[in-house]
């Protein structure tokens, strides 16, 4: 306190000496009556230690976010957060786009991913992989299960302000049907006749009943009164599939080129006038690059945002996980080696399929592989997908069974090399895929697996221009390659014996009457549970004759900004529909009353 006393000596004026007037407290005391309160305020700091001024402070400071807080926590409880408009995010994708046109993007996946952004169809599938309305309002099934009427939204615009109509739809279909357009789409669409019935009813009528038949009704619808003007001849060559106008969530804008005129990446803005609403999100960029390793570098280099698709032998190349969404996707697709008895004397003999599918470690391949994101494949049917009988026939991984197998069917004794030999016949197969490092992975680890039952390998890795021509004609033993069902798949094209010859997609060129029948019927069973019948029934078939070996199913890996929000997709019929509901996508939030 005598430090004290002397500061408050000086404050008020007084020395020690004045203690024989009057007693030095009482005048304290007085003068401490007659200040003034922020002569009080002011003097305070003299008179308290730290501390006190310390825990002063942090209980007016508690006081005052208190008091703060009382409008900011009702305006929480009060109200929730919801979309609001802004935000854009950046793609890398592989591939370069060259063909925007719903009517030839089928094997280029930038095409494909950019033309369901931009274009829409008459229906598409939404994230639980059921088919719902988009540029039809409605759309009926006849009776005789042969016409399908679709009415059209009327609020439906281009991108230049055009209204969507039944002249779309009918020049869309006609091209498609029309040989010199050169469409992949035109096996969907023979035999199917197209009526326009008003400017806003179209109505398509079959030969035959065709069960999967809406699924054709996603394809993307094109303006009539952009492309009509423009000769077969010179349909894809057109500059309109580079800047394509659709009636899609996002419309073109511009892209860019590198030196040497590589489309680098493409700028997309969104449709204000979407007839499914305006999307939240304002831009999308797109960024191209020819390898999965280039895309990985790119997003490490923070230079994108998403990953359009990402191998799971590759996820622990990413860095800064903790800024991403892992979306892992069912895609109803499975690899396989797909066996051409005609090429290969070894693999005509039944015996040898079936020690080749005892010598395959299935699991070892998914773990290996795919870190476990994936299932084991046993069928030329997806699991999950259809109602089928989950519990079908399986060829277990056990090596000394197919030994014994091998052995039986008169295969002796191995030679310097551990090859099996029968006379001068050599155990030994010529497996064909692509250059895709997953691809080339597996048939190593399948070289290494078949070896210990003494199977020699040759892997022939081609690029994928050479591997489609040698798919075309037929021209390979052993083919592991993969194939691509529908969410309501019809198999036909992959297992009818018609199917056999380019452009069919049975690449076993495998030939059983009775599942062509079964094929043929399933495929004109209207009634869900009774086509799943069927369809049972094939794959059944199938897996007792081993055509093939079937393997696993990978999931879809897409990784995602946590910055979006709204992605609920637990399944897509190929890689571009994750953007099928891209409208709903949004960044940006604002809030609203509860």
């Amino acid at each position: 306190m005598g430090n004290n006393d002397n500061q408050l000596d000086d404050f008020f004026g007084y020395k020690p000496e004045d203690s024989d007037r009057i007693h030095k407290e009482t005048v304290k005391d007085t003068l401490r009556r007659r200040v003034s309160l922020r002569d009080r305020i002011r003097l305070l700091p003299k008179v308290l230690s730290f501390r006190e001024r310390y825990l002063i402070f942090l209980l007016l400071l508690i006081m005052g976010l208190s008091v703060l807080s009382i409008p900011v926590t009702a305006f929480y409880h009060y109200t929730q957060a919801i979309p609001a408009q802004g935000g854009s995010f950046t793609e890398g994708i592989l591939g370069e786009p060259r063909l925007i046109n719903p009517l030839l993007a089928q094997t280029n996946d930038a095409d494909r991913d950019l033309t369901v952004l931009i274009y829409s169809g008459l229906l598409k599938y939404n994230e639980e992989g059921k088919l719902i309305p988009d540029l039809a309002k409605s759309y009926e099934i006849g009776s005789d299960g042969l016409s399908y009427t679709v009415y059209l939204r009327e609020d439906a615009r281009w991108h230049d302000g055009m209204k969507v109509t039944a002249d779309d739809v009918v020049f869309t279909i006609e091209a498609a049907q029309n040989e010199d357009y050169g469409s992949p789409q035109r096996v969907s669409w023979q035999g199917v006749e197209l009526e326009k019935v008003n400017e806003a009813t179209v109505r398509f009528r079959l030969k035959a009943r065709y069960a999967q038949f809406l699924n054709n009704l996603t394809m993307g619808i094109m303006p009539q009164h952009i492309w009509q003007d423009v000769r077969s001849n010179a349909f894809s060559l057109s500059e309109l599939n580079l800047k394509p106008i659709g009636s899609g969530p996002f419309k073109f804008n511009k892209f860019k080129k590198d030196k040497l005129g590589t489309i680098i990446s493409y700028e997309l803005k969104a449709n204000e006038n979407y007839h499914l609403g305006q999307p939240n999100l304002e831009t999308i960029e797109i960024k191209f690059f020819n390898s999965e390793d280039e895309i990985i570098e790119a997003y490490n280099k923070n230079e994108i945002d998403n990953l359009g698709f990402v191998s799971a032998r590759n996820l622990d190349r990413l860095k800064f996980k903790g800024r991403v969404n892992i979306r892992e996707i069912k895609l109803p697709r499975y690899f396989g080696v797909f066996y051409n008895q005609g090429e290969s004397k070894v693999l005509a003999d039944k015996n040898i399929r079936l020690a080749l599918a005892h010598a395959t470690n299935r699991e070892e391949i998914v773990k290996q592989l795919l870190n476990d994101h994936g299932v084991v494949v046993n069928s030329p049917m997806i699991p999950g997908i259809l109602d089928l009988n989950p519990l079908v026939k399986q060829y277990n991984y056990d090596q000394d069974l197919a030994k014994r197998i091998l052995e039986t069917s008169g295969w002796g004794k191995p030679d310097s090399n551990g090859t099996l030999t029968k006379g001068k016949d050599k155990l030994a197969i010529k497996i064909t895929t692509s250059t895709f490092p997953e691809l080339t992975e597996v048939a190593a680890l399948l070289r290494n697996q078949w070896k210990q039952v003494g199977v020699e390998i040759t892997i022939e890795a081609l690029p994928i221009s050479q591997l489609q021509q040698t798919i075309k004609e037929r021209t390979y033993q052993a083919l592991l390659f993969g194939e691509i069902l529908n969410i309501d798949p019809d198999p036909f094209s992959l297992w009818h014996s018609s199917q056999t010859r380019d452009p069919g997609l049975n690449l076993a060129l495998y030939e059983n009457q009775t599942v062509d029948i079964i094929l043929e019927e399933a495929r004109q069973t209207l009634n869900f549970l009774e086509r799943a019948k069927r369809y049972d029934d094939f794959q059944k078939l199938v897996i007792e004759d081993i055509p093939a070996l079937f393997m696993y199913s990978p999931n879809y890996l897409y990784v995602q900004t946590k910055d979006i929000h709204g992605f609920d997709t637990k399944i897509i019929s190929m890689p571009a529909d994750r953007f099928a509901n891209v409208e709903t996508w949004y960044i940006n939030t604002s809030r609203e009353l509860k």
